[in-house]
């Protein structure tokens, strides 16, 4: 068997069983070899999300953006212009290629995320204004903006889907957070359907991330090195995103949601993001086997994309019935000293750092290609 129909049987189950299969990568490269459109075909992705390492990657290697750094060089493009065309010329190309998608899911799926610049991740206001621009420049309506989940996002993403801007709301890790997240969206299409907008045009997505929890507990249990410890390692990740989903069922559940279904709103599917495995001991599909269930999306990296299509176990749902033993996982991590409230802060704060890091590697690149360009125009 190939390795596409192996690809197809696979990832296809997983696709009927209500999981949306998305890409976390995009490239000029990927886009022009037709590299993405294989993996729509062959592999049932049906949409796609970056991040600014994502972009801090791909604009860093090989000569797909060379005319375009050469020619907004020419026209006197400072850096922050030259990245917010670069990334959106890439973002709307893969819109584009994803829009037949987007039309037979009725806009549920087809859809291609960009973030704002999360130097605005304290901002509310800049945020808002960073999700405006992004929304105008793409102009696309499979256009998801992502906003992270800090307590200065949450009023940006009421205000975003208040004029009608869908959100892929990114960096949740607590529970908490995640209601937050789910309640900051209801206001936002309250808002919504107080302007007239038409609340089926709107959709939104919060990604859990479900790795770096792992990451950062695995070490902390590590250090407590007891039997117990041992016997929790690996397990907080699932655990967490499992009782995410919990959440999302009794909030889109309840008499607030209900009338705002009834005037066309969609809800806020859970989005299962960091599903790479950080720890090589661990199987390489644990974060898509284990969190299957309706109504989600899993986005991967294409490395695990490729693992899930090759040797993922795809029983059914693994997520409904688990909650009991979800809880138990987290309040016996509690009990070892293993605080939650105080690894989920600290990963907002790493999530944000390493976003912005990876923004100013961009900008750096993108900085260094302009210089480089005029002086060869110059010389």
């Amino acid at each position: 068997m190939s390795e596409s129909s192996t690809g197809t049987n696979r990832l296809g189950r997983l696709s009927e069983l209500g999981v949306s299969v998305w890409l976390d990568d995009l490239s000029r490269e990927n886009l022009k070899s037709g590299a993405l459109r294989a993996l729509i075909d062959d592999y049932h992705v049906v949409g796609v999300t970056t991040n600014p390492t994502i972009f801090a990657g791909a604009l860093g290697k090989g000569t797909a953006y060379d005319a375009q750094i050469e020619t907004l060089a020419s026209q006197g493009a400072g850096v922050d212009d030259a990245v917010l065309a670069v990334t959106t010329d890439d973002v709307r190309d893969a819109c584009d290629l994803f829009a037949d998608v987007y039309e037979s899911t009725g806009g549920e799926d087809g859809r291609v995320s960009i973030e704002v610049d999360p130097r605005m991740a304290k901002d509310t206001e800049g945020t808002i204004e960073a999700a405006r621009v992004l929304w105008q420049t793409v102009d696309r309506p499979n256009l998801f903006v992502k906003i992270p989940a800090t307590m200065e996002g949450l009023p940006a993403i009421t205000q975003a889907i208040g004029e009608g801007i869908s959100v892929n709301v990114t960096l949740i890790f607590s529970l908490d957070r995640y209601r937050a997240v789910a309640n900051a969206y209801l206001d936002g299409l309250e808002r919504a359907q107080a302007a007239g907008i038409d609340l089926s045009t709107i959709r939104s997505v919060a990604s859990f991330f479900v790795s770096r929890v792992d990451g950062e507990i695995d070490t902390r249990l590590d250090k407590i090195g007891t039997d117990a410890a041992k016997q929790l390692k690996g397990r907080a990740g699932i655990a967490n995103a499992r009782l995410a989903y919990e959440a999302f069922e009794q909030i889109f559940a309840t008499p607030r949601w209900n009338e705002l279904a009834a005037l066309g709103a969609k809800p806020q599917r859970p989005l299962w993001a960091s599903t790479g495995v950080k720890d090589p001991d661990y199987p390489d599909t644990m974060y898509v086997d284990q969190l299957i269930v309706e109504r989600v999306v899993s986005t991967m990296p294409e490395k695990t994309l490729r693992a899930a299509a090759d040797h993922a176990e795809v029983p059914g749902d693994t997520v409904h019935g688990t909650y009991a033993e979800a809880r138990r996982v987290l309040d016996d991590l509690e009990r070892i000293g293993v605080s939650y409230n105080d690894v989920t802060a600290l990963l907002e704060r790493e999530g944000v750092e390493k976003f912005e890091k990876s923004w100013n590697e961009l900008l750096e690149t993108v900085r260094t290609a302009l210089d480089s360009a005029r002086a060869g125009a110059a010389s």
